[in-house]
């Protein structure tokens, strides 16, 4: 049923949109919404300091005539996706902000629990000086001191040295075994830990300007370890169960032809 209002919403907002006329005037610190130029300056801004993130055309057929052409759309590709939503959903890792906010607030996605902050402070306390460490400090201090009182002296004769024949001499703490080739490493799309090998999920990030709403879009698209494209019901699987099929849907993307691709509703 939600499946269905979604695509009736759709259709409505697509005629919307274009009977929408293009914004002129910036009106972002008033009401934080973006003219067009201001996405293309803001997306511009992004690709200099984030070089994974570039511009793409899409589509010829859905060119944007308030975009340039060759900059309708953001685009960044295989961000990992190491676990699904449902298992950081209850362990600790996951922490609701201002819950009683109007909007239902924020979720902390890597929020860690007094377990894991009690863990933490151990850390802290192991990088924290006391007197023994500074006494061993000091002395290193004055070891640096008798170094540089020693590189002060005058250098040897190298033509003597290698007359006694020391520089033929093997030391003996020498390794002298051939290093053996590091193992290959794992592909990028999944993580190794110990024995067990992590199916690592990786999506596309697609950001775009809706006219409607005048805003950034958010649109993504997920492929399993093989590069294999999702389907919609494992992309929810990434998505938490109170915003998925509601903030999280399937649409149609404005620049790109082919299947419905998870996109972050900009109502909000």
């Amino acid at each position: 049923m939600q499946s269905v209002i979604n695509s009736v919403k759709g259709t409505a907002l697509g005629v919307a949109e274009y009977l929408t006329p293009i914004l002129k005037e910036s009106k972002f610190r008033e009401t934080g919404v973006l003219t067009p130029e201001e996405f293309v300056a803001a997306g511009d801004h992004l690709v200099h300091h984030c070089p994974t993130w570039q511009w793409a055309v899409g589509d010829e057929g859905k060119v944007k005539p308030y975009l340039p052409k060759e900059k309708q759309f953001l685009i960044t590709r295989n961000v990992p996706c190491y676990r699904r939503c449902k298992q950081i959903e209850y362990v600790g890792e996951e922490k609701i902000v201002e819950e009683d906010a109007q909007e239902g607030g924020w979720v902390e996605t890597h929020h860690y629990d007094e377990t894991n902050a009690q863990g933490l402070d151990e850390k802290v306390s192991e990088m924290t000086l006391d007197s023994s460490k500074v006494e061993n400090m000091e002395d290193a201090d004055e070891n640096t001191q008798n170094d540089e009182e020693y590189d002060d002296e005058e250098a040897g004769d190298m033509e003597e040295f290698e007359e006694s024949g020391e520089l033929e001499r093997v030391d003996p703490a020498t390794a002298t075994k051939t290093r053996k080739p590091d193992p290959p490493k794992p592909s990028t799309s999944a993580e190794v830990d110990g024995d067990s090998v992590v199916h690592t999920r990786t999506y596309d990030l697609h950001i775009s300007y809706d006219k409607y709403y005048q805003t950034p879009r958010l649109w993504v698209v997920g492929y399993d370890e093989n590069r294999k494209p999702l389907t919609m019901e494992q992309m929810y699987e990434d998505v938490s169960q109170d915003h998925a099929k509601k903030t999280v849907t399937m649409e149609t993307h404005p620049h790109l032809p082919g299947p419905n691709m998870a996109s972050v509703h900009p109502c909000k």
